[in-house]
């Protein structure tokens, strides 16, 4: 349970004002279909994720030693400070649907810009501490459903409602907090 709540804490604060948040609000603007936009979200999400807490936990089970444990620790630490930069995308890279249709588009897109993401890389560090790929996939999924959802429903108001810069605070907080207490468990502290 620690795995799911943590990793949805995580990624819903870490996803405000990111990219893919911002794209979603591009998405939601420009083709105005909700549905088919969350649902390519949450495929996208899935899958991504997915392959990123396995990833983690592949690695992990490979190096298991306190020195790898300690670089988990710090790069929870360097994911705090990442959460403090505030992402950019221009309304002109965000994807026009062809063929393929809302859905098909929202998916690739939002699988490709992930890729490399904070929020990936919080999940494949995550994957490495749990051990737990489902757990580890279902809370970053869901935090990026919480995170998402509502930007695509409200579009650019969501930046008017939430205070983005004080929820990217709470995420540097929430991931240096992590690193510290993965350090203090690997030196025994805790």
């Amino acid at each position: 349970m620690e795995a799911f709540l943590t990793s949805l804490s995580l990624v819903a604060l870490a996803e405000m004002g990111d990219k893919t948040q911002l794209l979603a609000i591009l998405l939601a603007a420009r083709l105005r279909k909700p549905v088919p936009i969350i649902a390519g979200i949450l495929v996208a999400t899935l899958a991504n994720h997915f392959f990123a807490a396995l990833l983690g936990q592949q690695i992990a089970g490979l190096i298991d030693s306190a020195a790898f444990r300690y670089a988990i620790a710090a790069g929870f630490v360097g994911m705090a400070l990442w959460a403090l930069i505030p992402d950019k995308f221009d309304e002109d890279d965000a994807p026009k649907p062809r063929r393929a249709g809302v859905f098909v588009t929202t998916l690739i897109a939002f699988f490709l810009v992930e890729m490399g993401d904070k929020t990936q890389v919080a999940t494949v560090a995550m994957g490495a501490h749990y051990q737990n790929v489902l757990a580890v996939t279902a809370g970053t999924t869901l935090g990026m459903m919480v995170a998402n959802v509502p930007a695509v429903l409200l579009g650019h108001k969501i930046e008017r409602i939430l205070p983005i810069r004080a929820l990217q605070i709470g995420a540097a907080l929430l991931f240096a907090a992590l690193g510290v207490w993965v350090a203090a468990q690997t030196a025994g502290w805790v």
